[in-house]
């Protein structure tokens, strides 16, 4: 089978633990292989994040597969993997322990040998989720598949980028869509934090040759001082986007201003704080402002009539906010996911 043209009825569903928006395909028929990564251990404030690949799952069912924009690039076929219950279970057992350091570190306990204990532990089980990714994406690309990634936190996608790094050989550069800016080195004392993710992107051995942030709009000192010291970060904050909108400038000239500095192949990694918490109330870490759905797909849009490659991508932190369910976040990120494994096929298929 042609995999960039398999074909099958879309009013056909299967109703499956696994797969995604319904589509009857195995992995092997399809070009587009997802990775769930259901781990939030180094989360900070709400929870709930290890849950997003299940109701995203849930969720996709229910969207029809035809697209305005990207038309049937669905009938190349998107296939969900396993969701890895083993990693769930690390999970649970480890934020545990990461929330008793959290609140050690919070209340200025002195029993530094137990804290020391804790942060070796929890940074030890992030070794092992960040090298789980790492396979499994490997295998992904290994395959010829595309490879889009879902979390989980935003320490997810760590494995995934340095995958394609080796696949591309650091030619590439990350789109990050964020509230935060994810350069805080060892945040809260875990190595491969939430909120180090593009910290250790950009001073690991396997990394892009630029990160272009949007949205961001909480962020520190040290981060700010960061991004102002690496030529090959450009971070557009969005206070400095909002001014040049409410000073009349479009989101059109604006694109373009970020199009100017991404290299011809893109990752895109996508926490999902990164729009405006209207539509994504439940995620950990919400902070006012941001993108709205619309400006996020006008730049995919914008992306592929540039010419560029989406070559991977991630999505993050869409989250129940710890209750059982949050359809609202499911739908969204399902719409996101969907959006977004659109444009993978689209921009690769040229």
């Amino acid at each position: 089978m042609d995999k960039t043209q398999s074909k099958f009825d879309p009013t056909t569903t299967i109703s499956s633990e696994f797969g995604i928006f319904g589509i009857p395909l195995t992995e092997e028929e399809s070009l587009v292989t997802l990775v769930p990564v259901p781990w939030e251990v180094t989360t900070s404030y709400g929870r709930g994040a290890s849950d997003g690949p299940r109701i995203i799952r849930e969720a996709s069912e229910q969207i029809d597969l035809f697209d305005f924009e990207t038309g049937k690039a669905y009938e190349s076929g998107y296939f969900m993997r396993e969701f890895p219950q083993e990693l769930k279970d690390m999970n649970d057992k480890y934020k545990e322990k990461a929330q008793e350091l959290i609140g050690l570190r919070t209340s200025l306990s002195e029993d530094t040998a137990r804290m020391d204990k804790l942060a070796a532990e929890v940074n030890a089980a992030c070794e092992k989720m960040t090298a789980w990714v790492f396979d499994q994406c490997k295998s992904v690309l290994k395959n010829k598949k595309l490879l889009g990634l879902v979390g989980g936190d935003h320490s997810t996608p760590w494995g995934a980028i340095q995958a394609v790094a080796e696949e591309y050989k650091g030619d590439f550069g990350v789109l990050h869509i964020d509230a935060h800016a994810d350069l805080r080195k060892a945040y809260q004392g875990f190595t491969q934090s939430h909120a180090s993710i593009m910290y250790n992107v950009m001073t690991g051995d396997k990394r892009p040759k630029k990160l272009v942030q949007i949205g961001i709009r909480d962020f520190c000192e040290e981060e700010f001082d960061f991004i102002e010291s690496r030529k090959d970060i450009r971070t557009f904050f969005d206070m400095e986007l909002k001014r040049r909108l409410l000073a009349g400038e479009s989101w059109a000239q604006v694109c373009q201003d970020i199009l100017k500095e991404l290299p011809q192949n893109v990752y895109i990694s996508f926490d999902i704080d990164g729009l405006d918490p209207a539509f994504c109330p439940s995620t950990g870490t919400p902070v006012p402002g941001g993108l709205s759905i619309d400006q996020v797909f006008y730049l995919f849009n914008e992306i592929h009539k540039s010419g560029r490659k989406i070559v991977a991508f991630d999505l993050n932190e869409v989250s129940t906010g710890g209750e059982e369910e949050a359809e609202w976040d499911g739908n969204v990120g399902a719409r996101v996911l969907y959006k977004l494994c659109g444009w993978l096929v689209k921009t690769n298929q040229r």
